[in-house]
């Protein structure tokens, strides 16, 4: 899972777990992986067509999920992606994590995006209320589309509790697993155009030869597709490809990181900032949509569009000791402002709003 995925799934788990008086039926497009455990008060229900092209969502949500909601007699529909139906009466409650593809449409493919311009601010006046994830997105939602900003509340993402400072010893021992033993600079997320990973390579080329040994390790599987990296030949043995890492490798990759370099061009939250606060870790982060707000002063800021900006941005951190352990301490303190069980329970708050209405 991404961050919506993790999003989901950690938010769900938790209303159900903590409102047993209630009755939670959660519908997926596909079987239920295994690994998705839910309390006794949880029903799944799998509804038909598996949502993998824009003319199928348009099925689900028009056509499947109208009736199923009908058919168990829901009385609020809460929806963590952004999607909902426009063809019921139900009471729907909507996530809409940012809205990028109005400002980048070649960003994502011709057909989605047509779905997402056409639809989202259909869904957006239809929701009885927006959550979003940012203050940014909020207002960005708000200006955009032309709602109100009483119908939008901001919950924040929060990290893993898993995630956390590691020993030395256990640092060295992830280094020489995943790095060669050498230091690197750390990339979390799909690999996705407004990553921008492109530029994150190009910086990472130019710095290269005032950062020694330093690698540049990648972490995250091809969203769209990965095609669109071009990777200078002369640092090809210092960029590493992880791939999908599971939960326990990935935070003991993030925790080892000599800092985390997260500096997309468009951004709703950034979750991939708070674990590595969680971390200890220090950031290089773009100064761009949400993530001044998310990171605040346990990061250090560049131009997403400025390769030299980011070059820059990656030799004073290396350069600087003291810089990188205030960047630490501020980002551990900064962390614990971000707690799933609390978000949780603010969204569970709208939700029992409408429900007793």
């Amino acid at each position: 899972m991404e961050g919506f995925g993790h999003y989901s799934y950690e938010i769900t788990k938790r209303i159900c777990e903590s409102h047993p008086e209630h009755e939670f039926i959660l519908f997926f497009d596909r079987a239920v992986d295994s690994s998705l455990k839910f309390p006794p008060n949880v029903k799944t229900v799998v509804l038909f067509p598996p949502t993998r092209h824009p003319f199928l969502w348009v099925l689900w949500f028009e056509f499947s999920l109208p009736l199923a909601l009908k058919k168990h007699k829901i009385d609020v529909f809460w929806s963590p992606d952004g999607f909902c139906s426009l063809l019921t009466s139900v009471t729907q409650i909507i996530t809409i994590h940012d809205i990028n593809f109005e400002y980048y449409p070649k960003d994502v493919p011709r057909l989605v995006r047509m779905y997402f311009q056409y639809f989202f601010p259909k869904f957006a006046r239809k929701a009885k209320h927006i959550l979003t994830v940012s203050n940014y997105s909020k207002q960005d939602i708000s200006k955009t589309y032309s709602i109100s900003e009483q119908k939008i509340s901001v919950v924040y993402n929060a990290p893993n509790h898993l995630y956390k400072p590691i020993t030395t010893d256990k640092k060295l021992a992830i280094k020489k697993e995943f790095s060669f033993g050498s230091n690197y600079f750390l990339f979390v997320g799909s690999i996705h155009p407004r990553k921008n990973i492109q530029r994150l390579i190009e910086g990472f080329a130019l710095a290269k030869k005032d950062l020694h040994d330093l690698k540049l390790v990648i972490v995250g599987s091809a969203m769209w597709k990965d095609k669109f990296l071009q990777i200078p030949k002369e640092i090809e043995k210092d960029i590493i490809f992880l791939g999908h890492l599971p939960l326990d490798k990935l935070t003991r990759v993030t925790a080892s990181a000599f800092a985390l370099t997260y500096i997309p061009y468009f951004e709703g939250f950034g979750i991939p900032l708070v674990e590595a606060m969680k971390c200890g870790v220090p950031i290089l982060a773009a100064n761009a949509t949400c993530l001044p707000e998310i990171a605040r002063n346990a990061a250090i800021y560049c131009d997403a569009f400025n390769i030299n900006s980011i070059a820059s941005g990656m030799i004073e951190l290396f350069n600087n000791e003291k810089l990188r352990n205030e960047l630490s301490q501020n980002g551990l303190k900064r962390s614990q402002e971000f707690d799933w069980d609390q978000s949780a329970e603010k969204i569970w708050e709208v939700i029992k709003t409408y429900e007793e209405k």
